[in-house]
C-alpha cells in the first residue's frame, strides 16, 4: 500500500510538471522529491496511528473432530462430501451387534436380580420365624433349667434331679441361646441384603440398571449424527474402517453452519487508537474489487509469542523474544454474509480499520484499500 501511494504521488507530479510544463532543474526536481518525501511520510504516520493497515487478514472457522464414542467396525457412511446436513442427521454407523449382545446380557441379569427381590423378602421372613422359633426353644430349655437347678438347690443330697440331668439341661439351655443368637444374625443378614436400596430400589437392581443404560447408551452411539448444522468435507472414511474412541484420530471433520468471523494481524504500535467498535473494511484476494465494511468486535487479550507453560524444559531467548501482531476481530456486515457463504471458509485478504482521530485522513487509506482490492484481479501461476 506505500507504494501505491508512492506511485499516486509519481504520477501526480508528472501530472503538475507536464500540465504546466515546469522545467526539469535542480530545484523543480529534488523539491518535489523532498515534498513527496515530507508529505508522504506524514499522511503514512497519521494513517498508520489512526487508520491502521494488515495484509494479513483471514476469515476464520470452527470444526468439530467428530470422534466415535464407541469402537467398531464402519458398516455404512450416510453423509455425502461437500453437502449441507442438519442436525441429527445421521453421518456413519458402527457395527451394532456387539452392543446388541451386551444390551440382551445386561437386560437378563437384570430380570434374574428384579426376580431375587421377593426371594431376599421371603428369605427375610423365614429369617424371622427361624428366631421366633429359637427364641420359644431358648425360654423352654431355660425354663426347665431353673427349675432342675432350683430344684437340686432345695433337695440337696435329697433332691429329685441329680448333678447329670442338672448339667444336661444345662447344656441344654447354652445351646438354644446359640442357636438364638445365629437365627438374629440370619436375620439381620437377611434383612440388610433385602433393605439395601437407592432411591427405594435394590442396590444390586440399581447397579444392573445402571449397566443396562451404559449398555444401551453405547448402542445408540454406533449412530453417528451431525452435531449441528453444517458440512463435512475431504470425507475419506469408507466401510470397513475401524474406528475408535480417540480424540486423535477422529473419524472426519465436520464444519457447523455457523457466522464466521475475520482476524486481522496488526503492528502492536496500532493498539494505540484503535477500540472496539471502530469502524472496518475488509478486502479478499477471492473477491476482487469488492470491499466487505464491518467493525471491530474484540481485540484478543493474549498474543502467542508471549505464551509459556510448564514442561520441564528451558525456553531459548529466540522463542521467547519474537515480536509478534495483535490480533483483532472484524465483524462483517449481516447484508454481506450471503456472499461469504458462496466462498470456501479460510479465504484471506488484507484489512483496514477506521478510528474516530483525523477521520479526513481515512479517506486516503479507503481510497488505496480499494486500489488494492482492484490489483487483485492481476495475479499469475508463475507458468
Amino acid at each position: 500500500m506505500d507504494l501505491l501511494l508512492i506511485l499516486t504521488y509519481t504520477a501526480f507530479c508528472v501530472a503538475i510538471f507536464k500540465i504546466f510544463k515546469i522545467p526539469l532543474t535542480k530545484w523543480t526536481v529534488p523539491t518535489a522529491i523532498l515534498g513527496g518525501i515530507a508529505l508522504i511520510g506524514t499522511l503514512l504516520l497519521l494513517m498508520n496511528y489512526n487508520h491502521p493497515y494488515t495484509k494479513f487478514s483471514r476469515e476464520y472457522f470452527a470444526s468439530v473432530p467428530i470422534t466415535p464414542a464407541v469402537r467398531g467396525i464402519v458398516t455404512e457412511v450416510s453423509v455425502k462430501p461437500n453437502e449441507p446436513v442438519k442436525k441429527g442427521d445421521v453421518l456413519f454407523k458402527i457395527d451394532p451387534v456387539p452392543f446388541e449382545a451386551a444390551v440382551k446380557q445386561k437386560l437378563a441379569a437384570l430380570k434374574e436380580a428384579e426376580q431375587q427381590v421377593p426371594q431376599l423378602q421371603a428369605a427375610v421372613e423365614i429369617a424371622t420365624a427361624a428366631v421366633a422359633q429359637a427364641q420359644a426353644d431358648k425360654d423352654r430349655t431355660e425354663s426347665a433349667y431353673k427349675r432342675y437347678e432350683e430344684g437340686r438347690k432345695k433337695g440337696g443330697r435329697n433332691s429329685p434331679f441329680t448333678e447329670l440331668e442338672l448339667d444336661n439341661k444345662r447344656q441344654l439351655f447354652y445351646a438354644s441361646a446359640a442357636r438364638l443368637e445365629a437365627a438374629k444374625a440370619d436375620e439381620l443378614r437377611s434383612r440388610l441384603a433385602f433393605e439395601s436400596n437407592i432411591d427405594g430400589v435394590n442396590t444390586k437392581v440399581a447397579g444392573l440398571q445402571a449397566q443396562l443404560d451404559q449398555a444401551r447408551y453405547d448402542l445408540e452411539r454406533t449412530v453417528v449424527r451431525a452435531p449441528a448444522d453444517g458440512v463435512v468435507t475431504q470425507l475419506a472414511l469408507r466401510e470397513g474402517a475401524m474406528a475408535v474412541p480417540l480424540p486423535l484420530r477422529p473419524a472426519m471433520s465436520f464444519i457447523p453452519d455457523e457466522d464466521r468471523y475475520f482476524a486481522g494481524a496488526f503492528w502492536q504500535n496500532s493498539l494505540l487508537r484503535l477500540k472496539v467498535g471502530d469502524e472496518a473494511e475488509v478486502i479478499l484476494d477471492a473477491v476482487p474489487g469488492k470491499v466487505f465494511k464491518g467493525k471491530v468486535s474484540a481485540v484478543l487479550p493474549a498474543m502467542a509469542e508471549g505464551e509459556i507453560q510448564f514442561g520441564g524444559t528451558l525456553q531459548s531467548s529466540s522463542r521467547l523474544f519474537q515480536r509478534g501482531r495483535a490480533l483483532v476481530l472484524i465483524d462483517i456486515d449481516h447484508e454481506q454474509h450471503e456472499t461469504l457463504r458462496n466462498l470456501p471458509a479460510g479465504v484471506a485478504g488484507q484489512a483496514a480499520v477506521y478510528t474516530e482521530h483525523f477521520s479526513h485522513v481515512s479517506i486516503i487509506r479507503r481510497v488505496l484499500l480499494r486500489m488494492q482490492s482492484w490489483l487483485n484481479y492481476l495475479f499469475g501461476e508463475g507458468h
